[in-house]
């Protein structure tokens, strides 16, 4: 049986890390986007303006982190509820 709360933890913990992580390097780093579009998601976009804002890397942490902790939650209820 998996312990779910120290799951969903470790999960928004990762996925914090994960997302500063990106954050700091599109910022530093803008010319690396069209990269991360074409090889990482497999599409080419033309952004027009950049929307690096605290506002706009608070809010995605916070999507990151309800899509995280969803995500790992069924994890967690397939693998207890699921027999070997």
């Amino acid at each position: 049986m998996i312990n779910t709360n120290h799951l969903l933890k470790v999960g928004v913990a990762w996925v914090s890390i994960v997302y500063v992580v990106c954050f700091v390097v599109i910022a530093l780093f803008p010319g690396v986007r069209p990269g991360f579009m074409r090889y990482g998601l497999h599409m080419g976009l033309d952004f027009g303006q950049n929307f690096l804002t605290i506002g706009t890397f608070i809010w995605g942490l916070i999507i990151w982190n309800i899509i995280t902790l969803l995500g790992v939650w069924l994890f967690a209820v397939l693998f207890n509820t699921i027999k070997k």
